[in-house]
């Protein structure tokens, strides 16, 4: 058969789409009418580009116009997926940057995600990769609706069209560019589970239901397609990091992975099982399989050390900054991990415990209860092999680290996260193998999908059979929480204020006995529950968790198990420091000491209350920061309170806080002594004339929390400043934006901040609301919002 030359072809294609789109009896959408003769002219095209004939396969949907996420053609050379087509009506051009249709614009924000894209209205042929256009948009002479068989092209189109088929998937260089390149493809299949939800996907649907059932009874529509989209792109990651092919299939992929991790492959399978799903879903999940498939673990697993670090942090820039800020996680500096970790392997090979392998100890188990990524677990990893390789030799620590994972227990409620975690423990493991000359199977790690705060006594009542895998996984955490010993509790639990309903089994309790957190609640008595709300935050709750796990805190209270046999372990977290001098805090305070031999408190945050961003060892935290390290041996008494060790770091920048770190050791000097008594701060103990002050709230009969208008905008120290503001607030002609700076926390019409007047800020159904004002000294002081 004689191959066209590029006029035959683009004639061809002027003749047919004209007489189509020309013809008053053929109905449809436009863009529906360049379907057949697109296709011809992709496959004339195709060979004129030095295919072979029907090599090329152009795969589409029976109409175009559909409203949908997902682009109009598939394209696969040889069976291979190469890109996508997404066809437009004639005359809308192939740069989908100046769009204006809302539905254009909104898919284009979508298919940005896609590696090799290919835009054409008939008249114009765009390449387009990763949001990215590559080289220049060609364009016909002459117009499809009415060139007729004058149509023609300029060469060009055929270099465009041979770069399109020729497309192959590059392995990215590095984690950081694997986390772009993966963040993008799972913000496209998050974005067309979502779509399929609200089409009732059938499929879908009853595996959402499913996943509330056993997982996150809480979780809506879009944090299912979150929680899929997430668990696929890490399912199908840790598919590679095992060496596992995804050219045969997702299928096969998941099938393999569950030999070596049954719960990662058998989310990834229960995920992508149903055939009807896979279909739906095609495109984000075809596209990840082949760009996945070229990805070289070896590669991306040398150089940097801690080149894994910020793996999911870039992940979540790229797909959905957000969500860290939803989830209050922000993951540790590797200098305040190494410091955290080197501290409790200190205190474990001291007088207290008497350990001289410290965290190597064959009887010591250590838990991260909010995983994260595994930042925490793997300085604890490191530890070990540093020092079994000191203590022993090279040749002794292979074996010291496989059985090193028995002890490293992990539990993390966010599959995304969790996912990370395996795969950065995994490349650990193989580099710290591979450094002392060893080989093999890497371990099966003890990391568990759960959520930690959760009732460790529920059994769940309804199971589907494809979850079990999952639910074995929350069950065999549970069994932790309940029987296993566990030495060292250390990490950075979430920090989310106003967290009242998100603490589990820690705030509610169960089986009509009294709940953790309510023993931590200061009695009425103590005139201090004014200040009790602030105990309703997540880390606080974590730090409940650990109190009860590690010290058997509360442990008859709360189960009605035996607490009188000894406990002894640590709990080392870096958190938010509101805890060790708040006063609603007391109750925490006089239950650490009375369980603990010793408290040390590094205060982070010299600088106080939102420091400048380069002094803050969490650059997005403005809280003051604190770690604290407390330890409790098997001969610990409940009538002497705990010892405790206080320092504060020197002013200064992120980098001078972290050197000191590195420098300071518990039997170290720089420790003041600490407060003795049993409620008081968690600080130095006063001295000089500042020791012979009242305290002010023995002046006063009562206290608040002061006014709270739920914006800063209205207090100032002088007129002119209130003045100016208000100016500006008067002159904005925007009503939207008026609203915004009036109420900066209204969320869609909506109050967002608990602190404000929600019967004055929502208001009635059909009212307007404005300033009222009162005049002081001609100064202009917001009050109140007047119903008009």
């Amino acid at each position: 058969m004689t191959i066209k030359t590029l006029e035959e072809a683009v004639s061809a294609f002027g003749k047919s789409t004209t007489a189509k789109l020309s013809n008053p009896a053929i109905a449809g959408a436009p863009e529906d009418q360049l379907r057949g003769p697109l296709e011809v002219l992709m496959a004339d095209l195709a060979e004129i580009a030095g295919h072979a004939p029907g090599a090329v396969s152009v795969v589409g949907e029976t109409t175009l116009s559909e409203d949908r996420t997902r682009p109009d053609y598939a394209v696969t050379v040889r069976k291979a997926l190469v890109g996508f087509i997404e066809v437009k009506a004639p005359g809308k051009g192939a740069n989908p940057r100046t769009f204006r249709d809302r539905h254009d614009k909104s898919q284009w924000e979508r298919l940005k995600s896609l590696p090799n894209l290919l835009y054409t209205d008939g008249n114009s042929f765009g390449l387009w990769r990763d949001g990215e256009r590559v080289g220049d948009i060609v364009r016909l002479d002459g117009d499809v609706e009415s060139a007729g068989a004058e149509l023609a092209a300029p060469v060009a189109l055929v270099g465009l069209i041979g770069d399109f088929l020729n497309w192959q998937p590059i392995s990215p260089r590095n984690p950081k560019r694997l986390a772009e390149v993966s963040a993008r493809l799972c913000r496209l299949l998050r974005e067309e589970v979502a779509e399929q939800l609200d089409r009732n996907n059938a499929s879908l649907t009853s595996l959402a239901q499913d996943w509330r059932k056993l997982l996150f009874p809480e979780a809506n529509n879009e944090s299912f397609a979150d929680g899929y989209a997430q668990a696929v792109t890490f399912g199908l990651l840790i598919a590679r990091a095992r060496n596992i092919p995804l050219k045969d299939g997702i299928e096969h992929a998941a099938s393999e992975l569950r030999r070596t991790n049954s719960l990662i492959g058998t989310a990834l399978r229960l995920l992508t099982d149903d055939a009807e799903s896979m279909k739906a879903l095609e495109t984000s999940l075809g596209t990840m399989a082949r760009v996945f498939d070229a990805v070289d673990w070896a590669v991306l697993s040398k150089g940097e050390a801690d080149a894994w670090l910020y793996f999911y942090e870039h992940f979540l820039e790229v797909y959905d900054n957000r969500l860290r800020k939803l989830t209050g996680s922000y993951y540790t500096p590797p200098e305040v991990v190494t410091a955290m970790v080197r501290l409790v392997d200190e205190a474990l090979r001291g007088p207290l415990f008497n350990r001289p392998e410290g965290l190597a100890s064959t009887d010591v188990t250590i838990a991260d209860p909010a995983v994260g990524t595994g930042t925490f677990l793997l300085g604890v990893l490191r530890r070990i092999a540093q020092t079994v390789s000191d203590d022993l030799g090279p040749g002794s620590v292979p074996g010291a680290l496989e059985a090193a994972a028995e002890r490293l227990i992990g539990f993390e409620m966010q599959f995304g996260p969790f996912a990370v975690a395996q795969l950065r423990l995994l490349a650990e493991y193989a580099e710290l193998m591979e450094h002392a000359g060893a080989s093999g199977d890497l371990p099966e790690l003890k990391l568990f999908i759960t959520d930690t705060l959760g009732d460790p006594f529920v059994e769940e009542d309804y199971i589907p059979s494809m979850m079990q895998p999952v639910a074995q996984s929350r069950r065999a955490a549970n069994q932790i929480k309940r029987n296993e010993k566990i030495t060292v509790v250390i990490g950075n639990p979430p920090y989310k204020d106003k967290a009242r309903g998100l603490g589990g089994w820690i705030e509610r309790g169960s089986s009509g006995r009294v709940a953790p957190m309510d023993t931590w609640t200061p009695p009425k008595e103590w005139k201090v529950g004014a200040h009790a709300k602030h105990l309703k935050n997540l880390y606080i709750y974590f730090w409940r968790w650990a109190a009860w796990k590690v010290f058997g805190s509360g442990l008859l209270e709360t189960t009605g198990l035996d607490s009188s046999q000894e406990t002894e372990g640590i709990v080392c977290f870096i958190t938010a420091s509101g805890w060790i001098g708040g006063d609603g805090f007391q109750r925490i305070r006089e239950d650490i000491r009375r369980n603990c031999d010793d408290v040390w408190v590094i205060d982070c945050s010299p600088e106080g209350h939102q420091p400048d961003v380069p002094t803050r060892v969490f650059e997005g935290v403005q809280q003051p920061i604190c770690i604290v390290l407390a330890a409790r041996s098997s001969r610990t008494s409940s009538s002497t309170p705990a010892r405790v060790w206080f320092r504060r770091l020197a002013p200064g920048k992120r980098d001078m806080k972290f050197a000191e770190l590195a420098s300071i050791r518990l039997s170290g000097s720089g420790w003041s002594i600490g407060n003795r008594g049993w409620r008081e701060p968690f600080v130095s103990e006063a001295d000089g004339q500042w020791s012979t002050l009242v305290p002010l709230t023995r002046l006063f009969s009562n206290s608040s929390s002061g006014v709270l208008p739920g914006r800063t905008w209205v207090v100032s120290p002088d007129q002119a400043t209130l003045q100016a503001r208000w100016n500006r607030l008067v002159a904005e002609s925007d009503a939207t934006k008026k609203e915004e700076m009036f109420y900066p926390t209204l969320r869609d019409g909506k109050l967002a901040d608990r602190h404000t007047n929600k019967v004055v800020a929502e208001g009635l159904p059909g009212h307007e609301f404005r300033p009222m004002v009162v005049a002081r000294d001609s100064a202009p002081v917001v009050v109140s919002r007047d119903v008009v």
